[in-house]
């Protein structure tokens, strides 16, 4: 029955001890006053002054017991995180709308990509994740978070033009580089997908290549059909990453297999204890102890 029964707080039982010393040492002193035939009336009350003295007991002890917080172990749960955090940086600018990853064109590029990387998402189990999308502008649909079904679901929300309809692929860089900067890993990396140039970007790409090797975050970058790439080689190149080219679904779904092979990295372990508190039986005894005692003090 008392299998697996701790206290959180076990220091506190020392005050058990504490009132018992002083409930023979600590003694009030009264005057003595000699009153005729005075046992009568002591032998007539003695059963209530001693039910009073054991409910004082069970009142000290027991909200004692309750303030040590008794808890019950029901098991421990070891988590090993082998995974890395990873940002996964998404182009859906209007060039996306091409449909020549798409055997059957049926499907544009985006639709393909979005299927994709929720797999690769799947996999990542022990990962922490962020999305960010890029055009015109940079939009985070999703800081690092470990909720991988809310994220898929949030892919699936996500469309061609939401972020405008050119392409500020540097400007997404350094926005990812902000998420990751302070977080504490074996590795920080950026996926970065895109189909084509930058040509909208603010931020300078020295400047962004000055962050990525400061912070240690490395650039997988996936470029998608036929374009001028030396960006993308150049991030992946100056931040130790990989670079790799696309030209049909089966050329992507590659790529991120390659990827999820290249990158695993232990980054923390988490224990979890299931445990119910058990402090409210003891806690109902003393304030129902309290109750009846202050009754019976009522009336004498």
């Amino acid at each position: 029955m008392f299998n697996n029964i701790s206290f959180e707080y076990p220091y506190f039982l020392l005050l058990i001890l504490l009132f018992i010393i002083c409930e023979f040492i600590c003694k009030a002193k009264s005057p003595s006053y000699l009153i005729p035939h005075l046992h009568i009336f002591q032998q007539s009350n003695k059963k209530s002054i001693l039910f009073t003295l054991v409910l004082k007991y069970i009142i000290i002890i027991f909200s004692i017991i309750a303030l040590s917080s008794p808890i019950k172990i029901n098991d421990s749960i070891i988590l090993k995180n082998e995974g890395v955090n990873i940002i996964l940086n998404l182009d859906t600018s209007f060039s996306m709308y091409e449909q020549d990853l798409d055997e059957n064109y049926t499907k544009n590029r985006f639709e393909i990509v979005k299927e994709i990387v929720k797999d690769f998402i799947t996999k990542r189990v022990n990962d922490n994740i962020g999305i960010v999308i890029f055009a015109d502008s940079v939009l985070i649909s999703s800081p690092l978070s470990f909720d991988k079904n809310s994220q898929k679901e949030m892919i699936d929300y996500l469309d061609i033009g939401m972020a405008g309809e050119n392409t500020a692929l540097i400007d997404s860089v350094a926005s990812s580089v902000n998420i990751l900067k302070n977080k504490e890993a074996k590795s920080n990396i950026i996926i970065l997908l895109s189909d084509g140039e930058d040509n909208v970007s603010k931020i300078p790409l020295d400047v962004v290549i000055k962050l990525l090797n400061k912070y240690h975050i490395k650039i997988y970058s996936i470029g998608i059909g036929r374009f001028n790439t030396n960006i993308l080689d150049l991030l992946a190149k100056e931040s130790n990453g990989k670079s790799y080219f696309a030209y049909s679904r089966n050329d992507l779904i590659k790529i991120y297999e390659d990827i999820n092979k290249l990158e695993k990295s232990q980054i923390e372990q988490n224990k979890i204890v299931l445990k119910d508190y058990l402090f409210f039986y003891p806690l109902f005894i003393a304030v129902l102890s309290l109750i009846i005692f202050i009754y019976l003090k009522n009336k004498e």
